[in-house]
């Protein structure tokens, strides 16, 4: 009888929600109806002008380097590269497992946002870059948006403690830092993965664990 019971309830329930979305379908379709030939034509220029701009915007941004995961060769060449983009995600590493562990996790952010510029710049060759920006433990991430450091995430501890994160966990927390889109706009892999893309790069690259301190 209890078993019974509650299949009513879920039966009821599923029928709420399939009313609910057609109800939702249905509305679409009279909004379309409504809308006469001047409507359509002014609609699509609209969607013509955005991807438009779009493009415009994408073609700007592989322009600057967006899309690949590089080194900055000297820290006077750091200034340049974090007025030229809106948003720049900068590794400061040393030769180490965690910086490398951090450099695998980058280098597949790099391809998915394109609205942002990834780069990495050596440490300890930056004496007056790490000073300045207070760099202690490496690695360290300096989220910058609009030329000035807006965040940091230091080490692993936000991201579980552990360097077997996974690429979305570190994703997740740059969008939080809002200097990459949620969806990763304009992104060169416009799905992610699954299962492949949410193994832990550790789990993915066991022969150089030997590298580590």
């Amino acid at each position: 009888m209890e078993n019974s019971k509650v299949q009513e309830i879920l039966e009821k329930q599923v029928l709420t929600v399939v009313k609910a979305v057609e109800d939702k379908i249905d509305e679409e379709i009279a909004a379309l109806d409504r809308l006469d030939n001047d409507d359509l034509e002014a609609l699509r220029e609209r969607r013509l002008q955005q991807m438009k701009k779009m493009a415009e915007k994408r073609s700007r941004w592989i322009g600057l380097g967006h899309g690949e995961y590089s080194e900055i060769p000297a820290e006077k060449d750091f200034f340049s590269i974090v007025k030229a983009s809106e948003r720049v995600v900068c590794h400061f590493y040393r030769e180490n497992w965690p910086c490398k562990v951090m450099d695998k996790h980058l280098s597949l952010l790099a391809k998915r946002h394109i609205e942002t510029r990834f780069v990495k710049i050596h440490a300890e060759k930056s004496p007056f870059l790490a000073e300045r920006l207070k760099i202690v433990v490496l690695p360290t991430l300096a989220l910058i948006k609009n030329a000035k450091v807006d965040d940091y995430l230091v080490g692993f501890d936000e991201l579980g403690g552990t360097d077997e994160f996974a690429t979305e966990d570190l994703e997740d927390r740059l969008a939080k830092a809002q200097v990459i889109f949620s969806e990763g706009e304009s992104s060169l892999h416009a799905s992610k993965s699954g299962t492949q893309s949410k193994r832990s790069v550790r789990q993915s690259s066991n022969a150089d664990s030997s590298d580590s301190d």
